[in-house]
């Protein structure tokens, strides 16, 4: 299989790697308007591939026709503001059935619908920026004439890039403030704790270190145990304890609320930018 990479930025070159470890796929081509970076990062990637036995072959350079003329499938990695530019340079190019997959935030698949050939299969997906080391978390949605098969592909391309999920793409904007945004609410906390830490006399660098390692680690026990976060909590909470202490005062403070309007109007927010982005291709 013959995959068109269109974007060479943190998340395209992301999508790169899991999607060159795919036993199907034997051809890749990166493009992007800086042609050596796109250059660079096939390289880059093809050596890591090289190196661990997989089977592709990896080229780079400009954004062109000839980069999606043969392709099977095409992954569109560039910012939602260059959308348009793009879509109106290779449309007239493209095969026949070969499903476009956008990992462009904040764009449905009508967007991609009222600008590429009439039945081109589309699959949405929002992934995060963990995705960069493997331990990501990517949501796809179908398109209208995206089938099974195509969702079922593209799950098996990006499953080296963490976790992937099928979701409504009517739940896409609800996804962006949970895992999209969430990182950023992550990095806040840690962040917060190693201050905490620093305030209390830890050198600043034993406070991160010690910060990251247990959110990381909480995380993973998390998803390792299967269990709901609240009994989790609980198994930490010994009676008249440190942690019910601290916990008490994340209540005083509402910061659990805190969490659910971030997710809120982090939603709310991908909603008002889709509804901006996404108007009839006249409007471009």
């Amino acid at each position: 299989m013959k995959i068109a990479l269109l974007g060479s930025g943190v998340m395209g070159s992301a999508v790169l790697s899991s999607i060159a470890a795919e036993e199907s796929v034997t051809e890749v081509s990166v493009t992007d308007v800086r042609g050596e970076v796109a250059r660079r990062v096939a390289g880059e990637a093809e050596d890591r591939a090289r190196s661990e036995g997989y089977a592709v072959s990896i080229s780079g350079g400009t954004v062109g026709a000839a980069a999606v003329r043969d392709a099977d499938l095409i992954v569109l990695a560039v910012k939602p503001q260059h959308m348009d530019t793009l879509l109106a340079q290779i449309s007239p190019h493209l095969p026949g059935g070969s499903p476009v997959v956008s990992i462009a935030a904040g764009l449905p698949t009508a967007y991609f619908a009222q600008r590429l050939p009439v039945g081109t299969p589309v699959v949405r997906v929002m992934p995060n920026t963990p995705a960069t080391i493997g331990q990501g978390v990517s949501a796809i949605s179908a398109g209208e004439h995206a089938t099974e098969e195509h969702l079922d592909l593209v799950e098996a391309l990006f499953a080296r890039t963490g976790l992937v999920v099928r979701v409504p793409e009517s739940q896409q904007s609800v996804v962006t403030g949970v895992s999209g945004s969430g990182p950023a609410y992550v990095f806040a906390m840690i962040d917060a704790l190693a201050e905490a830490g620093t305030a209390g006399g830890l050198p600043r660098a034993l406070a991160l270190q010690l910060a990251a390692h247990t959110v990381a680690g909480s995380g993973a026990y998390a998803v390792e145990s299967g269990q709901h976060p609240a009994l989790l909590r609980e198994a930490v909470s010994s009676p008249g304890g440190t942690t019910l202490a601290g916990l008490g005062e994340l209540d005083e403070r509402a910061v659990r609320a805190a969490y659910l309007a971030a997710v809120r109007s982090a939603a709310a927010r991908a909603d008002e930018l889709a509804s901006q982005l996404a108007g009839p291709a006249d409007d471009a």
